[in-house]
C-alpha cells in the first residue's frame, strides 16, 4: 500500500475490498422502486414487528460459549451424516400425488408441485461465506451434484445471507433457462453474477409472480439482510407462499416468530406442506430466528390454528451457525410435533418424500450425535400444544 492510498475516501477503500461474492448494491431504477416500497422507511427495509438484528448480551460471554472446546464438540456430528444415497434415481419418477419435497440440507429444498420444479434457497457451496478459505463449512456433502438435478422451472431465494444465496450455485444456475423469484433488491446481486434481468421476478411483500402456472407470493418475514461490510438494509427478506393448480406449500426462509403467520395462512393457506426454519436459534438473537417450539407455533398459525399438512424442518444439520447442539433442533421439533399432534417429516438430506404418502420419521441424527438434553419437555399432565396454540403460550415450556 502506498502513501497515496491513505488519501482515498473510506467508502472507496471498502468497495475495493469487496470481492464478487459480496454481490452488488441496488441502484438506479431498482433503488427507486425500493424507495417506493411501503416497507422501506427512513432509508431501510423494516420488519413487520420490531426486531433486534444484532446479537444481544455480552460479546465476550458469547465468544466464550461459542469457542469453548466442549461446546464446539456439541455443535458437530460425531460421525458421517447419513446422506440419502439414491436421490437421483428417486427423482427420475414423477411424484404420484403431484407433490414431492426433497430436503438437500439447510434451507435448500426441491419442491415438485403439480408438474413443476421449484428450488428454494439452493446452496451447493462448501462454505457459507464470502471467502473460500473461511466461514462455516458444510457438515455433509450435497446429496447430488447440482448439474445432475435436471431442469428447474423456478429458483426461489428468501434473502441474501450467505447460507441462502450462494455465488457458485447461482453462477451455475444462471447458465440454465430457470426463472429466479427473489425479494426486492436481491436482483442486484444476481445480475452481477450473470442472471439476465428478463429472468428475474423481483417482488415486494404481498406481490405475486406466476411462472409456468405456479403462483409465487413473497410474504412477510422477521429477519434482516446484508452481505457486505456496510449493512444498509436495502435488500428485502421474505417467506414464500407457492400455489399450484392442486397444491399449496410454504417456505419460511429465515424469520423470528411474529403474529403475521396467521395472516399469511388466512390469505394463502392452508398448506399441504410447510418448510419451517427451526435451527440456528439463540437467546442472543431471539427476534430473527425461531426455536423449534416457535417454528411449530408458526406452522399451526399458518394452518388456521390446528394441526394440518406436513411440517418439514429446515435450516439445521448442514452448517454450524449457533451455540445449540447440532442435533437439538431435530430432537426438539420431534417433541414439539408429538405434543401438538402435528405430522412432521424427518428426511435424511436428499431423501424425497410425498406429503400425501409414507413419510420419513426416523430420528436418523441419533446415530451420529452426542446425547441431547431435553430441557423443553413438559411435565406429565401438562396441557397439550394443540389445546393452547391459539394463545400466547411459549411452546418450549420452561427452558
Amino acid at each position: 500500500m502506498t502513501g497515496a492510498d491513505y488519501l482515498l475516501p473510506f467508502r472507496t477503500k471498502l468497495r475495493s475490498m469487496r470481492t464478487e461474492s459480496f454481490g452488488a448494491d441496488p441502484a438506479g431504477a431498482r433503488m427507486e422502486r425500493i424507495r417506493r416500497s411501503p416497507h422501506f422507511v427512513d432509508g431501510a427495509f423494516q420488519n413487520p414487528v420490531g426486531a433486534r438484528t444484532r446479537p444481544s448480551g455480552s460479546t465476550v460471554e458469547f465468544a466464550k460459549i461459542y469457542f469453548h472446546k466442549e461446546q464446539r464438540a456439541r455443535r458437530t456430528p460425531t460421525g458421517t451424516v447419513p446422506v440419502h444415497a439414491t436421490t437421483l434415481a428417486d427423482l427420475a419418477t414423477p411424484p404420484a400425488s403431484g407433490l414431492r419435497l426433497t430436503w438437500m440440507g439447510h434451507s435448500s429444498v426441491l419442491a415438485e408441485i403439480d408438474g413443476r420444479r421449484i428450488l428454494f434457497d439452493p446452496v451447493w457451496g462448501e462454505r457459507c461465506s464470502p471467502f473460500p478459505f473461511a466461514g462455516p463449512k458444510r457438515l455433509h456433502p450435497a446429496p447430488l451434484p447440482l448439474a445432475a438435478l435436471g431442469s428447474v422451472d423456478v429458483v426461489v431465494i428468501s434473502h441474501d445471507h450467505y447460507d441462502h444465496l450462494d455465488l457458485p450455485t447461482i453462477r451455475a444456475l444462471a447458465g440454465t433457462d430457470t426463472v429466479f423469484a427473489v425479494p426486492l433488491g436481491v436482483g442486484a446481486h444476481l445480475e452481477r453474477w450473470g442472471v439476465p434481468p428478463n429472468r428475474l421476478r423481483e417482488l415486494d411483500w404481498n406481490e405475486t409472480a406466476t411462472v409456468a402456472g405456479i403462483s409465487l407470493t413473497a410474504t412477510p418475514a422477521r429477519h434482516f439482510c446484508g452481505r457486505g461490510l456496510r449493512n444498509q438494509q436495502h435488500t428485502l427478506w421474505a417467506s414464500w407462499a407457492v400455489t399450484g393448480p392442486e397444491h399449496r406449500i410454504y417456505h419460511s426462509g429465515d424469520t423470528g416468530y411474529f403474529p403475521g403467520f396467521r395472516d399469511i395462512g388466512a390469505e394463502h393457506g392452508p398448506f399441504d406442506a410447510t418448510m419451517i426454519q427451526i435451527g440456528a436459534y439463540s437467546e442472543y438473537w431471539p427476534d430473527i430466528h425461531m426455536t423449534p417450539a416457535e417454528g411449530m407455533r408458526a406452522h399451526l398459525d399458518l394452518q388456521g390454528g390446528r394441526p394440518h399438512g406436513v411440517l418439514l424442518p429446515i435450516h439445521w444439520g448442514t452448517f454450524n451457525l449457533a451455540p445449540h447442539a447440532w442435533a437439538e433442533p431435530g430432537e426438539w421439533t420431534r417433541d414439539a410435533g408429538e405434543e401438538a399432534g402435528q405430522t412432521v417429516a424427518f428426511p435424511r438430506p436428499g431423501e424425497p418424500f410425498e406429503p400425501a404418502g409414507k413419510l420419513p420419521t426416523a430420528a436418523w441424527w441419533r446415530g451420529v450425535s452426542q446425547p441431547i438434553a431435553h430441557p423443553w419437555r413438559r411435565p406429565r399432565g401438562a396441557e397439550s400444544v394443540s389445546e393452547t396454540s391459539r394463545g400466547d403460550m411459549d411452546l418450549a415450556g420452561e427452558r
